[in-house]
């Protein structure tokens, strides 16, 4: 009974890759025990994968696509949505989107942006909100967001852009190493042909005008060519995709770009405050 509570609570991809490890695992003739030590987990491990209790992580699949994947790319398969039910609800939809944008511009007033963040940072933000989450939940949340950085290396590739406002750079999370690193990632990125960060200076309003003052955004260009909006706060989010409103935010978010630091001058204030640390 247990068993079946679990697969009801379960997403419907964690249910079917539950389902086709189970039926493959048999077809091998191998019990849970022997699975799990061949691809280093116990058999307790297989068994909760099979109930649904505990969805598998990437890594697990990966020794599953070995040890009874028979070579036809099933567990490999498997990861992307697998790795979507980790996501928040609210951004699941965006999470698709991302995936297989043309073009991401971002611009960020609290937190550096997830394609951005390195583990530490990541797990630190996750770790540190309200309510608190379980262990467990926390580093499968990090992990997902750490996957999404593909989007800088896949084919086609994709143009990144991010404008952080200044006050981002100075703002800790978990400790003042964690921010160092964050930074240093930061100007690391950077340096791809295909990716772009800029800095708002927090003195900006001091001239008469900073368009930033409305808060967060993303816009993304998706592979037909449509130009959407992501809105997001206190755990709710707005995709955005009539023409209109989307050219709204996108004028925005170009005076955004343009009040900015220019690229050099951006990477300088972040090593500046890096070295203020």
């Amino acid at each position: 009974m247990a068993s079946q509570e679990n697969k009801d609570r379960a997403s419907t991809a964690a249910q079917l890759t539950s389902d086709i490890t189970r039926l493959l695992r048999k077809l091998a003739g191998m019990t849970q025990e022997e699975l799990g030590a061949q691809i280093g987990y116990t058999g307790s491990a297989i068994s909760a994968l099979e109930t649904g209790a505990q969805p598998a992580t990437e890594q697990m699949l990966d020794g599953l696509e070995k040890a009874i994947g028979s070579g036809m790319g099933i567990f490999k398969a498997a990861k992307k949505y697998v790795r979507l039910d980790k996501y928040p609800t609210f951004f699941k939809d965006f999470a698709r989107l991302e995936q297989a944008a043309l073009t991401l511009c971002t611009y960020e007033t609290l937190v550096v942006d997830g394609l951005f963040q390195t583990e530490d940072y990541a797990r630190a933000l996750i770790g540190g909100g309200y309510p608190p989450l379980p262990e467990y939940m926390v580093e499968e949340l990090v992990e997902a967001r750490m996957a999404r950085k593909a989007v800088f290396d896949r084919e086609p590739t994709a143009l990144v852009e991010m404008v952080l406002e200044e006050s981002v750079l100075r703002r800790p999370f978990g400790s003042w190493d964690v921010l160092r690193g964050q930074l240093r990632h930061l100007i690391e990125v950077a340096e791809r042909p295909n990716v772009s960060v800029q800095v708002l200076p927090m003195d900006r309003g001091l001239r008469g005008r900073n368009a930033g003052a409305r808060g967060p955004m993303k816009l993304v260009q998706t592979p037909e060519h449509r130009m959407m909006v992501y809105l997001e706060v206190q755990d709710t989010s707005s995709l955005i995709s009539e023409p209109a409103d989307v050219t709204r935010h996108f004028h925005r978010y170009t005076k955004i770009r343009e009040q900015a630091l220019g690229r050099d001058d951006s990477l300088g204030l972040i090593e500046r405050v890096m070295g203020e640390l």
